[in-house]
């Protein structure tokens, strides 16, 4: 029976794509705000509270979360998963201490209080919420490490159940949670104990899914055909200029909106940026690209990448050029009014751009990974902050304002580092063609000085005539 792989090389990248996609649309937190929308007494106040102790814990510890890289390219024995686990748990102890710091010392009134200008109340129940949340970032990454294992030996289904699971059991708690005394004792705890209760399934369903298809079938260590075992210093030095990139977009939006908004003395511009770009993430893929070690070729991989790219921009000028369509699908399906839709348009009309550099960076990140030549893309999450500040300072002198100056400036930020990655990926190529070279010219010259020498046999023929001569 033929394998559908094989007559059509793509199916592999496109059920990871579509699994990946699909679990971090499941990730959200939005079951969450469901349910302290639903508690009777101060909604308002504990959604402010949550947001920001979950939006703080993403932006602090979320780079945690990159550690399923370290998975997907470094565990290749038990022993390389040990020593991932072990990085994970001195990470999660470090995440506890933080969140403890945050919740008890003056730098954490300064950061929630002074820092988001919220009164007391909100600042006492976030910092209550973010002590909460501090076990959250270990099994995160404990969930994220066991992941990127399971992607990397093929197992994308039994990732995506597992984020499925994360999400109905969060659902299901916030309802049972919901009527019981919580609600009235410690409404905050609803939506933080649904979280943990997800969280929990997660992990558990991914490392059970470690152990019984992946963890008796690798070897103890890796032999020397895989490069031996891997260390520590090797997975940190891998991971944490991801962890850089993702901090650097994580922290690129309360950036905009802090420009954006004190650019027209106000917020109302600021949240536009949020209807336009969950109305992008509707119609752009192209940020989820991924590869795969099967027996997908590097022409596969480049043509798949295209197509996507051109998929993305198709939709997203169809969906954001064509007339009246991107205001109904603000009105109708985010829930926007017609007036605040209109503001939009532009916006999202730059937001069409975006597949480009967002393609080619993820496509040249992907690339760099499996070298593991991850330090070389640091420097394009510092170019990104710098353009970006320096495209919100400039361009309301040239009557750029509100929500346009914010998307125009995420534009040239992902540009900016979509071309950073770009020189770094040529810097790489380069050095990897030198290095072949070199070696293609050591071996002819080995096999030129084996074929100057005398045979053996002439030798003999040689010494046997001088006998005879003689």
């Amino acid at each position: 029976m033929t394998d559908a792989a094989t007559v059509f090389p793509v199916c592999p990248l496109l059920s990871m794509l579509y699994r990946s996609a699909l679990m971090s649309a499941l990730l959200s937190s939005q079951a969450l705000n469901r349910g302290i929308a639903a508690v009777k007494e101060d909604a308002i106040e504990m959604l402010a509270s949550y947001g920001l102790a979950y939006s703080l814990m993403k932006f602090f510890t979320g780079p945690m979360s990159d550690f399923k890289n370290v998975g997907l390219v470094f565990v290749n024995s038990k022993r390389d998963r040990r020593k991932a686990v072990l990085c994970m748990v001195v990470a999660g102890v470090v995440a506890a201490v933080f969140h403890t710091l945050i919740a008890y010392s003056d730098l954490g009134y300064y950061i929630i209080n002074k820092l988001h200008h919220v009164d007391e109340s909100v600042g006492s129940k976030t910092r209550k919420a973010f002590l909460y949340l501090a076990a959250f970032p270990f099994m995160d990454a404990m969930a994220w490490t066991h992941a990127g294992i399971l992607l990397k030996h093929k197992y994308s289904f039994l990732v995506g159940c597992a984020s499925i699971s994360d999400v109905i059991a969060q659902v299901v708690f916030v309802a049972i949670l919901l009527h019981s005394h919580l609600e009235c004792r410690e409404p905050l705890l609803i939506p933080i104990l649904s979280l943990y209760i997800g969280a929990l399934v997660r992990c558990t369903t991914l490392c059970l899914g470690y152990y019984k298809n992946i963890h008796d079938k690798i070897p103890e260590s890796s032999g020397p055909e895989l490069g031996g075992d891997a260390t520590i210093r090797k997975m940190l030095s891998f991971w944490w200029p991801l962890a850089l990139i993702l901090a650097t977009q994580r922290i690129s939006r309360p950036i905009v909106n802090l420009f954006v908004s004190r650019d027209l003395g106000g917020s109302a511009a600021a949240t536009e940026v949020s209807p336009a770009s969950k109305a992008h993430s509707l119609s752009n893929p192209s940020n989820k690209m991924v590869s795969s070690t099967s027996s997908v070729t590097k022409t596969h991989i480049k043509n798949f990448t295209f197509v996507c790219m051109a998929l993305s921009l198709t939709l997203c000028f169809v969906m954001f050029w064509t007339p009246n369509v991107s205001e109904k699908i603000l009105v109708d399906i985010i829930g926007v009014d017609f007036a605040f839709a209109e503001l939009c348009v532009i916006p999202l009309r730059i937001f069409s751009f975006f597949p480009v550099p967002v393609t080619v960076r993820a496509h040249l990140t992907g690339w760099l990974m499996t070298l593991k030549k991850t330090f070389v893309l640091a420097p394009s999450s510092v170019l990104r902050i710098i353009v970006l500040i320096s495209s919100l300072i400039v361009l309301p002198y040239l009557g750029v304002h509100g929500a346009t100056l914010g998307v125009g400036s995420l534009l040239a930020g992902f540009v900016g580092e979509s071309t950073m990655v770009a020189i770094a990926s040529c810097y790489v190529y380069r050095k990897q063609k030198k290095k072949k070279n070199e070696a293609e010219t050591a071996v002819e010259g080995e096999d030129s000085a084996m074929t100057d020498m005398p045979q053996s046999e002439e030798l003999t023929d040689i010494v046997e005539m001088k006998e005879d001569g003689e």
